[in-house]
This record gives C-alpha cells, sequence and structure tokens, in this order.
C-alpha cells in the first residue's frame, strides 16, 4: 500500500513494527524481504513515485576535497532510489576483501564472504541477471567463441574477473507493484525524516520526526528502526539527530560520516595489441541469453599480499570512447523516452552540449562496431581502472552551516585518498603492462609514472558512497556491529554501503542487498522474541 504523507493530519502518529527509512536499492530489497510476515512494515520515502525539483534539492550539500559530482547529482531521492538512475553493473566482493590486511589501515570486516554467500545468492535474482556464478570459466563455455576468452597472463598472477549486468533493474518500477500489494507493507511517499528521537540514555530510539514542504509533520512509532537512506545521508540524519547527544547519535567515538569511500575511476593507459585480432570480447563486451557480461583484470590474492597491493580490476575498453559517456547518453536517451530531461555526467544536459557531442560520436563508434557480422578489429584499447580506496578517517561526511528548505543542516563532503591508494593503482598498472608485454599481446603505455604523484586529471568517483558508518565488532572502530546495529542503542540499524569497513573493486549494490537480506533474518528473529 501507498500512502501520501502529504495528506496526513498535522501530528498524526504512525505505529508500525517495522520502520524503514528510504527506499532505495537497501530499503527495497529489506522490504521484499519482509512481505508476509506477521508484523507491520512501514516504509518513510522522502520522494514520490517520479523525481521532482524540491524534493531532490534536499540532496544539495557542499564538496571540499577531491572534486567531485554534485551531491544532488550523484543520488535520486524518490521511490527507487539510485536505482533509478543507476549502471547495473553487479559482482560480489572478492573473499580477501572481508579479511584484515596488515597493509590495509583499519581492513577487516566483522562477517566473511563465506558468511555472506546465501545472502549473495539470495539478493541474485532481484537484480534481473543470469545465474550466480562469476567463474570466467563458466562463461567462457557459456559464450562459447574463440573471442571470448581470458588472456593467457601465465606467471603474471593477475585474475580475470566477471561483472555481470544488470539490465538496469529499475527496483522502483520493479518492485512497486509487489510492494503495493503487501498486506503488511505501507509506504509513505513525501515523508521527510528529520530527527530520531531516544530516551534519555540514547539507548532506544522511540520515534521518528518527519517534515513536510507544508510545515507539518507527524511521528513514527516503532519495535525496530532502519536507516536506509545511502553512505552521504545516514551519516547526516545520525549528526542531526544530536537533542539527546550533542555529537549524534551513534557517534560516541566520533566515527559517524568518518571514511568516506569511493571508488576511483580512471583512465590510465593504450593498450596496442601486436595482432588486431587478438581475442579481447571477454573484457569488453559479451553475452549470454541477454545476460550482459564483462571482464576485467585483477591482481591475485597471493600477488596483493606479496606487493601490498590495494584490489582493483582494469577493463580493456575499445578506443571508440569513454564507456561512461556511452552509457550517460544511453541513459539520456531512455531518459528522454520517459518523459523528463536527463542529466549527464561533468554537469547537466542543456549546459553541455559539446560533451553531448562528443559521446555522440562515441556512441556512433559503438554502434558501428556492434552491426551484426561485423568483425571486430582494433588498433588499440583503453585501460580502464577502478580501484579500492583504504579507508582514511580523515576522508568524511560532516555538517554545513547552509541549511535546506526544511530547516535542516546540508552534508559537506571532503573526499580525500592516502599515498597507499596511488601507490597501489601505480604498481598495478606496472604489472599489468609486464605481463601483458611477456605474453606477447602488445605494449601498454603507462600514465602512472613512478615519480607522479598526482591523480589523471580524468580521475572521478563511480557514485559508491560508502563506509561512513563503518561495521565493526568493536564500538571503538565502528559505528555499527555484525547484524548492522548501531552500537549504543538496541533498535536501531542501517542497511546500505555506508557499512562497509573496506569496499574492493566490486559495485557495491550486490552486496548492499545480500546485508539486507541478512538484516531481514537478523528482524525476523527480534520480532520472533530472539535477543
Amino acid at each position: 500500500m501507498f500512502i501520501d504523507a502529504r495528506e496526513l493530519s498535522d501530528g498524526a502518529s504512525v505505529e508500525t513494527e517495522v520502520c524503514v527509512v528510504g527506499a532505495g536499492l537497501a530499503g527495497i530489497s529489506l522490504a521484499r524481504a519482509l512481505i508476509g510476515q506477521p508484523f507491520r512494515v512501514c516504509v518513510l520515502e522522502s520522494g514520490g513515485l517520479e523525481r521532482d525539483d524540491d524534493t531532490q534539492s534536499l540532496y544539495k550539500g557542499e564538496s571540499a576535497g577531491l572534486p567531485y559530482f554534485d551531491l544532488d547529482f550523484t543520488r535520486q531521492r524518490w521511490f527507487g532510489g539510485s536505482t533509478n538512475e543507476w549502471g547495473g553493473w553487479c559482482a560480489p566482493l572478492d573473499p580477501l576483501d572481508f579479511e584484515p590486511r596488515d597493509w590495509v589501515p583499519d581492513s577487516g570486516w566483522p562477517i566473511t564472504r563465506r558468511e555472506l554467500e546465501p545472502y549473495y545468492e539470495r539478493a541474485h535474482p532481484l537484480f534481473q541477471l543470469g545465474p550466480y556464478c562469476y567463474d570466467p570459466g563458466y562463461w567462457e563455455d557459456a559464450l562459447d567463441g574463440n573471442r571470448f576468452r581470458s588472456l593467457a597472463l601465465t606467471g603474471s598472477r593477475l585474475e580475470t574477473k566477471i561483472w555481470q549486468v544488470s539490465p538496469p533493474t529499475r527496483f522502483g518500477h520493479t518492485y512497486r507493484e509487489e510492494i503495493s500489494r503487501a498486506d503488511n507493507v505501507s509506504v509513505y511517499l513525501h515523508a521527510n525524516v528529520v530527527e530520531i528521537e531516544t530516551d534519555a540514555e540514547a539507548r532506544w530510539v522511540t520515534r521518528l520526526r518527519c517534515r513536510r514542504f507544508d510545515g507539518g509533520g507527524f511521528t513514527v512509532t516503532a519495535r525496530q528502526f532502519v536507516l536506509a537512506t545511502g553512505g552521504i545521508e545516514t551519516p547526516r540524519l545520525l549528526l542531526l539527530s544530536n537533542n539527546v547527544m550533542d555529537t549524534g547519535l551513534g557517534n560516541a567515538q566520533g566515527l559517524v560520516g568518518r571514511y568516506f569511500m569511493e571508488h576511483p575511476f580512471f583512465r590510465s593507459g593504450i593498450l596496442s595489441p601486436s595482432e588486431p585480432n587478438t581475442p579481447m570480447d571477454l573484457y569488453s563486451h559479451a553475452g549470454v541469453k541477454k545476460t550482459p557480461v564483462l571482464g576485467g583484470l585483477s591482481p591475485s590474492p597471493q600477488l596483493q599480499r606479496d606487493e601490498g597491493l590495494l584490489n582493483s580490476c582494469a577493463r580493456l575498453g575499445h578506443s571508440y570512447g569513454d564507456p561512461h559517456r556511452v552509457a550517460a547518453l544511453k541513459r539520456s536517451i531512455q531518459s528522454l523516452r520517459r518523459g523528463r530531461m536527463p542529466d549527464l555526467p561533468y554537469q547537466h544536459f542543456a549546459g553541455n552540449l559539446s560533451e553531448v557531442v562528443r559521446g555522440a560520436r562515441d556512441v556512433a563508434a559503438y554502434a558501428y562496431q556492434r552491426l551484426p557480422g561485423r568483425h571486430r578489429r582494433f588498433s588499440a584499447f583503453i585501460l580502464y581502472h577502478w580501484v579500492e580506496q583504504a579507508p582514511n578517517p580523515n576522508s568524511r561526511i560532516t555538517l554545513s552551516h547552509e541549511r535546506d528548505r526544511l530547516g535542516q543542516n546540508r552534508v559537506r563532503l571532503d573526499w580525500r585518498l592516502s599515498a597507499i591508494d596511488k601507490r597501489s593503482a601505480r604498481q598495478t598498472q606496472r604489472l599489468i603492462s609486464e605481463a601483458l608485454s611477456r605474453a606477447g599481446l602488445g605494449t601498454l603505455r603507462v600514465d602512472l609514472n613512478e615519480n607522479d604523484f598526482e591523480w589523471p586529471r580524468n580521475m572521478r568517483g563511480s557514485h559508491h558512497h560508502m563506509g561512513t558508518t563503518r561495521m565493526s565488532h568493536d564500538s571503538k572502530r565502528g559505528v555499527v556491529d555484525q547484524h548492522g546495529r548501531v552500537h549504543g542503542l538496541a533498535n536501531l540499524f542501517i542497511a546500505g554501503g555506508s557499512v562497509f569497513p573496506t569496499c574492493g573493486f566490486a559495485n557495491p549494490g550486490l552486496t548492499i542487498a545480500a546485508l539486507a537480506c541478512r538484516l531481514s533474518d537478523r528482524i525476523k528473529y527480534l520480532l520472533a522474541g530472539g535477543s
């Protein structure tokens, strides 16, 4: 059932057993997992069923660190959240990503990949993907073609990793009807949560205060509360809830908002293949029964240990253009078909015609190479790199002095990278270059030089917001415990990428959904009388 919160009487009180704040990937995954349970679930969504500028403006904020996207551009504040605009790339984190690594400061999850495995498998169908399998050998056999093969890099200790690409699934559209029909789930649209209220000791959440643009408001009481508002808005809401704890809820150790992580992405080299017919299609485009599959080169776990490297993945893209620009224009066409003006990376559609023109050339070249029966030959490949960011407490979200339309402090992002991030990226690129040369596959012109301490000018984030309410057994090292419960608060949980202690290279969506499924089991257990 969907309810327009603007129609509630001022001062109304909503009562439920479970209250989920946010209806993006995490919130919808959690709500679906709770359908049919013998308790009521209330989902609070700030936006409506379509995007509107007034609500979207609540996401505006400041950026004080490395250059970053406008904060109201990198997130979507309406039912479905950022899945309304995402690209759909999916892969699980690697087992090593969960382990403490002595060369990566503040690394280690309180759970293992093995513990999360059944939830990865459970979450996988949400994304409308192929089978839950990321073994390159499986996909080579399924693709059944000589051009779809892993590169033979014997002795390099580089591995081929696989992404599956969702259609991409728009969670708000795809699961709207199912959630609407659920007898025990109510979604309140246009419901802006402005404060989490607790008892006098800040040990128990008593209710949430919600405010509307017309000045009216209402409250929500529940037995269990879940914040599923993303890696930027979740710490913001905790910091704003400072009536009892002046530093904000869950922030006794000053960790809320710290350790903001992204996946730095950049073009980092040109490969001139020795033979244009070298089979590299697995690393650029492939598909099985409408499931797009993409491969990349990553340092093996042992290579990461031996060389002190962060995890990363490099894709060999065809030289016809930036894949982000191609993807952006595809999304823009889809948006125009839906009858609204799209946003593009680098700024907005109307203000950057030159980017659109350059992007159109990329798409034209891409389309030409994809013509049926066309034999693909390329004289060059661009190396696109996605790298893990090491946890950094100085990379953080804080509150700005500016206020939004609801009177709430906006956010301030100070995104910072560390020396290990640059050193690891540079070393990994060197190892890839050596491996390709040794295998006789071609020459890689390396862009990251040993004495170059600057990132490439084309480096940017990937719209992945992680780490700001990190997970740890120890309340001195994390904001939430292994179940996602905020340390010190008995009935407040967090779902989403903000709980990641480390982030690997994989896009976070699949892991976010897996953690949401895991949290649903915890909530069922607690409401059944567990402790």
